[in-house]
């Protein structure tokens, strides 16, 4: 079986050295990676910034709206309408959208079966215990960082929610570790997460936050 993971990344501008030796095999499985939303930010170090993930369920047809930090959106199954800015986009299950600081969105369910969606949001400390989605939407946080994204260096960063699938049977990638850092949510499948040396298995509805010092590895040895 594949493994499959979307997460919110947080990446500076230039991508940092694998730690540690690193043993590449000789022909190794393709990784697919598919952006599904991405924005630059022109600074994230002005306030100490955590990231969270929420699950949201609307019932067939209900409405609900948003305005909260910057975040992305990620549909799970049913759809979405979402207005934004005097557009509207009809997210369907595997798309998102990145809604920005403040902007207000209208969102509606799909006719016929729920909508189901994960919410990724990059948001200030003092913003944490914001609400997200208005009623009646239920909201369920999933995640939190316990502290502000530690590391993070002046300038540019690119904020987006990548879908990420491991072939089977593949080994674990190098060591390495990022220029900034990225929360998980685990889609499908079950992954060999390696951090410090100790493998444990991932699967569906885990959360991996990974901040800039993290020395890590993932695999899929399963098939």
């Amino acid at each position: 079986m594949q493994f499959r993971t979307t997460g919110l990344l947080l990446l500076g501008a230039m991508a940092l050295p694998a730690s540690g030796t690193a043993q590449t095999p000789a022909a190794p499985p393709a990784i697919t990676r598919t952006v599904i939303a991405a924005t630059k930010l022109p600074i994230v170090t002005n306030l100490p910034v955590h990231f969270k993930a929420v699950s949201v369920t609307l019932q067939p047809d209900e409405g609900s709206s948003v305005a909260a930090a910057s975040g992305i959106l990620y549909q799970m199954s049913g759809s979405t309408e979402i207005v934004l800015g005097g557009e509207v986009k009809m997210l369907n299950a595997g798309e998102g959208l990145f809604i920005a600081d403040g902007k207000a969105a209208a969102l509606t369910a799909g006719s016929g079966t729920p909508s189901i969606f994960l919410h990724f949001f990059l948001v200030p400390a003092g913003e944490l215990g914001r609400p997200a989605e208005t009623a009646p939407a239920v909201v369920r946080e999933l995640y939190r960082t316990a502290s502000p994204i530690p590391n993070l260096n002046p300038g540019n960063y690119d904020l987006n929610l990548t879908r990420v699938t491991f072939p089977a049977q593949m080994p674990s990638n190098p060591p390495h570790h990022r220029s900034g850092a990225a929360l998980y949510f685990i889609l499908s499948g079950t992954g060999a997460n390696t951090v410090d040396g100790k493998t444990e298995a991932r699967g569906p509805g885990s959360l991996i936050y990974e901040p800039h010092d993290l020395v890590h590895q993932w695999g899929n040895p399963g098939r």
